[in-house]
């Protein structure tokens, strides 16, 4: 097992692990993900991901959000948390954020932060394990 930062190389495989993240995702073009890849490695955008016989098998990002309060600590925010089906329960999604939240301390973050779909309750149990607290925050969203 191999566990790095994710890199355009990687990319066409994220996008096939995201299949399964949601449906909407198998008609997405890799020249689009190409070109929004441009804008990731210019933002403080980090992918993470977990190889397996060179393999994509989990992923997440984590954006570092400069912040005007808490005397100017950042925010990190992590999205797109995946493990392949036959990859679950084994510690991979774990090791993978446990990557991201250190890397949200190196980059002076005050606290990080993540959403999860409501009826993932399997997952919200997981972030929970990890140290997330679901009762701190309410999260809202407006959707286009």
């Amino acid at each position: 097992m191999e566990y790095c930062v994710g890199k355009r190389e990687n990319l066409i495989n994220i996008l096939e692990l995201y299949k399964q993240l949601d449906p909407i995702n198998n008609d997405f073009s890799i020249e689009t993900a190409n070109k929004i890849w441009d804008k990731i490695e210019n933002e403080n955008i980090k992918y993470f991901i977990a190889k397996d016989n060179g393999k994509i098998i989990a992923s997440c990002y984590i954006i570092i959000i400069p912040n005007l309060t808490y005397n100017g600590k950042s925010i990190g925010y992590i999205e797109n948390v995946i493990t392949d089906e036959k990859y679950r329960r084994k510690g991979i999604g774990k090791k993978i954020m446990e990557m991201a939240i250190n890397y949200a301390k190196e980059e002076n973050c005050y606290k990080v932060i993540l959403t999860s779909g409501i009826k993932r309750t399997i997952a919200h149990t997981f972030y929970e394990t990890i140290g997330f607290n679901r009762k701190s925050k309410n999260a809202f969203e407006l959707r286009f």
